[in-house]
């Protein structure tokens, strides 16, 4: 069984800003299968976590807004 590795604050980030699930996987070039995932809390790539974050405009020392390292 796989467990959740870290927590995510991406989707309550994604929610604020209006943007749909669809549009930020679109965006950031990942599956929307994989968003969902890393939105549930299961670990992910660093190369699809400099993805999200580029997509949402962000700098990538701003990943601290997006995902928690611990938990």
């Amino acid at each position: 069984m796989t467990e959740k590795v870290k927590s995510s604050k991406l989707k309550d980030y994604r929610e604020q800003r209006l943007i749909s699930k669809a549009e930020l996987a679109r965006e950031a070039e990942i599956s929307l299968v994989t968003l969902d995932r890393i939105e549930k809390g299961f670990d992910c790539r660093l190369s699809t976590k400099r993805k999200i974050i580029e997509a949402l405009g962000l700098d990538l020392e701003d990943q601290d807004q997006i995902f928690s390292e611990s938990e």
